[in-house]
């Protein structure tokens, strides 16, 4: 594996990378995004079962929750620094045996005893470990993104959603034969900790430069802790973060009160809730397949203002619409519309290797706001307006996120571009 130089310093790919080294990475980084999904959802789907192993009210879960919230925002926050110090590939390496560490203490914790603080433990330090692979697993992606020569973020990310509809699978199946808590997640963490051994395997530095690729105009900041914090001073960092931050609002709003508000404000019952749910987790994850090509043809910057509208058109829809079945074609359009925000700034921000770490990690902290700060915000003013006129603030955050969607723009020209299979002068046959 081609080891990155002096922190910050980007390398060129002068060696050459064969064909067969860049797409066993890309395949690799699908694995590492999916196995990422099957551990979040296979804690999600035992989520009630923890809450009657532990006896607990609703303000309990909401503290158990925290934990697992303030723990990713940790390893966000400290994400740039690890990579800087010991690379991406090391640090996914890293994250995904101490993450199923975590998750399994978590488990024994809300099945032997049980134990509130046992659980919380395991939960922080699964948070800290997949925020920090959260970052690490997006700089490695955006540097295959680039040897690629082009858009294959967000089907990384369509990947981290299949592993979430397996995950959820297996939770499901872990509940319905009764298999203890503990158990599944010892099982779980098992699988994520070989696949992540065989998977890290085949990921190469992300500082490593197509010969034809210049890095994007700008400052080393990752020289030093200080420098690797100045990136939040910066002007590009912080749109990019608003594009992502309203796109996350968007799928995270729908994650957390779609259900609800189709129920409460349209009628439908809460199994027709639940499957509108999955109508836009479904129209999501299309979303980020169909838009792979068009992202290659039209260039980011058309296809998030794009994007933003959908999100948007389909929000109004859902909101002002008094016909369930119309509502149910404005999710469609709001799932579109939300899938490619996250991913395209994650690519965004990791269009120079020198400052990747530090920007993903800025940016996705940003982005990450939206899953803290969006479900009691948008509860608060659900309690006072209704849910279906409390999503209106999501409408708010995708005009922004359209209207900043310029900073996403590429460093070089969207169709300088080549297939997948042929990158021109990047890879050895």
């Amino acid at each position: 594996m081609p080891k990155a130089t002096a922190a910050g310093a980007a390398i060129s790919n002068t060696d050459g990378l064969s064909r067969h080294q860049v797409v066993a990475w890309r395949n690799a980084t699908f694995v590492i995004f999916g196995l990422c999904g099957i551990g979040m959802a296979s804690w999600v789907a035992r989520v009630p079962a923890v809450r009657d192993g532990l006896h607990a009210s609703t303000l309990e879960m909401g503290r158990l929750i925290f934990g697992l919230a303030a723990g990713s925002i940790i390893g966000l926050l400290a994400s740039s620094h690890i990579i800087a110090r010991f690379g991406a590939a090391r640090t996914i390496a890293w994250c995904l045996t101490v993450g199923p560490i975590g998750l399994t203490v978590a488990g024994i914790g809300a099945t032997v005893g049980p134990s509130f603080a046992v659980t919380f433990g395991g939960l922080a330090l699964f948070g800290a470990a997949f925020g920090m692979c959260d970052v690490a697993m997006n700089v490695s992606g955006a540097a295959n993104e680039r040897m690629l020569r082009r858009s294959i973020m967000p089907l990384f990310h369509a990947a981290f959603s299949f592993g979430t509809m397996i995950g959820a699978g297996l939770g499901a199946l872990a509940e319905s034969i009764g298999l203890p808590i503990a158990i599944h997640t010892g099982i779980i963490s098992i699988v994520m900790v070989a696949g992540t051994l065989i998977a890290t395997r085949f990921l190469q530095s992300e500082h490593l430069v197509a010969e034809e690729t210049e890095p994007a105009p700008g400052d080393d900041r990752e020289v030093t802790w200080r420098d690797r914090l100045s990136i939040w001073r910066d002007s590009r960092t912080l749109l990019i973060g608003l594009i992502v931050l309203g796109m996350a609002f968007a799928e995270g709003s729908a994650n957390d009160w779609l259900a609800l508000a189709m129920v409460d404000g349209h009628g439908v019952s809460n199994a027709s809730g639940a499957v509108v749910l999955g109508v836009f987790v479904t129209a999501m994850t299309v979303g980020r397949i169909a838009g792979v090509p068009m992202l290659d043809r039209f260039g980011r910057v058309p296809v998030l203002r794009t994007s933003s509208v959908l999100a948007a058109l389909g929000l109004l829809i859902v909101i002002f619409v008094p016909s369930a079945v119309v509502a149910v074609f404005g999710v469609v359009l709001w799932g579109l519309g939300s899938a490619l925000g996250f991913p395209v700034g994650m690519s965004a921000a990791a269009d120079d290797p020198r400052t990747a770490a530090a920007r993903v990690s800025a940016v996705a902290t940003i982005g990450y706001c939206a899953f803290l700060v969006g479900p009691p915000l948008i509860g608060f003013l659900g309690e006072h307006f209704g849910l279906l006129h409390a999503l209106l603030i999501v409408l708010v955050l995708v005009a922004i996120a359209a209207l900043v969607s310029h900073a996403a723009r590429e460093p070089h020209p969207a169709g300088a571009r080549t297939a997948v299979d042929q990158p021109r002068r990047v890879v050895r046959e």
